[in-house]
């Protein structure tokens, strides 16, 4: 059995549950891992220089500017962050060193930006024959010193933008691979067996009317009460369900509105997929989770793209739009409009065809580089090419019966 550490954090929320997602899967599948997740923040909270100052944990900071729909801070508020990670970068380093003299193991895979530096000069001095794996939990990089660093030596991308980075810095096209989307759930995989009208009726809405879900993650986001004074007071015929996460004041302040068109309001649920086999479109942030979610049921997606939108989510709208699997609005104020031109008839029909055709098996395909990863690296440890290395191991996906 080999072993595997996954190298996550708390901001944001995605990067766990990439990281658990991965977990389940290989463990419940044939391939021989042991798996140990690693949360770096605890890992490095002797020299969480925030938290000792402000009682504020720097992943607690940054779910509070999501929650607040203070994105417009993350632009600086990231330079402050890198150069920080620079000034304490030895002794970070160091932290790791010693947590990898501990806790040996064959195999790192990141799913976090900002320190994969730091985890690269870490794991090579105490691991020599450990493989280092970057995995970007966003379509695309933000370069500089964001997912993609020089001293990555395997890196597992989701998009075709995302590869073309890494090459562009100089990494051997063998040692960058590429993904059919995000990681997601396995759960996300398995739609709920139920009777969508029923199910409808039972949640005080009415089958007859199309559904939207609202969702900004675990934390949620005030541009939710734009979205439903908006959506409430256009001509629209639908109703909507709001997934308010962990933000208790915002689902109060929604129930507050006095909606006049059907609506459901949930703080934080572990029913997510449950909602979306009940919706028909969804609204919300343009993160790769949510929107990643949002496709896999089938779902076109409405998001919006302004200056509030964080850095490493911009090009995310882009993205939708090139593949046809959703709309982008320059600001929620309009979001009345987008959906009316979305729920048009031939064009919500051609959304849902382009929807459906989209296919994304990371959470599976991954288990199976890992594998090739680990082969090669022990081929090389012996001093010879890798036969290996130009092996496509997406070209068969009927062993997972995902074809």
């Amino acid at each position: 059995m080999h072993d595997l550490t996954i190298v996550f954090h708390d901001a944001g929320g995605g990067h766990r549950s990439a990281a658990g997602a991965l977990k389940t899967v290989l463990e419940q599948q044939y391939h021989p891992w042991n798996v140990t997740l690693l949360n770096l923040q605890e890992l490095l909270e002797p020299i969480d220089f925030v938290h000792r100052a402000t009682g504020l944990r720097i992943q607690d900071g940054y779910n509070l500017i999501l929650k607040k729909g203070w994105t417009r801070l993350t632009p600086p508020l990231l330079t402050l962050f890198q150069r920080t990670i620079q000034l304490h970068h030895s002794r970070i380093v160091r932290i790791l060193r010693t947590y990898w003299a501990q806790y040996p193991t064959e195999l790192v895979l990141s799913v976090i930006p900002h320190f994969n530096r730091c985890l690269a000069q870490s794991i090579r001095p105490e691991m020599p024959n450990a493989a280092f794996v970057t995995l970007l939990t966003d379509l695309a990089d933000y370069p500089p010193n964001f997912w993609i660093v020089p001293e990555s030596e395997f890196i597992i991308c989701g998009s075709q933008l995302a590869r073309r980075q890494a090459l562009a810095m100089g990494h051997a096209k063998e040692r960058v691979y590429e993904t059919s989307g995000m990681i997601l759930r396995p759960s996300f995989y398995r739609k709920p067996e139920i009777d969508q009208a029923a199910e409808t009726l039972k949640r005080g809405l009415r089958p007859d009317l199309p559904t939207g879900i609202v969702m900004f993650g675990g934390q949620g986001s005030a541009s939710m009460l734009e979205i439903a004074k908006r959506l409430d007071q256009s001509s629209n015929q639908l109703q909507l369900i709001f997934l308010c996460g962990h933000n208790l004041e915002l689902a109060t302040r929604l129930r507050s509105l006095g909606l006049t068109k059907p609506a459901v309001i949930e703080g934080f649920t572990t029913q997510v997929e449950y909602f979306m086999s009940l919706a028909d479109f969804f609204i919300g942030k343009p993160g790769p989770g949510s929107i990643s979610e949002a496709l896999q049921f089938g779902l076109p997606v409405i998001v919006e793209h302004n200056a509030r939108t964080m850095p490493q989510e911009r090009y995310n709208g882009t993205w939708l739009v090139e593949k046809g699997l959703g709309m982008v609005v320059p600001d929620f104020r309009e979001i009345g409009t987008a959906v009316e031109q979305l729920l048009t008839k031939a064009t919500f029909a051609e959304f849902r065809r382009n929807v459906s055709a989209y296919k994304n098996y990371a959470v599976f395909e991954v288990p199976l580089i890992l594998d090739q990863i680990t082969a090669e690296k022990a081929i090389e440890t012996m001093g010879v090419v890798s036969p290996l290395a130009s092996v496509d191991p997406f070209t068969n996906m009927a062993w997972a019966g995902l074809t």
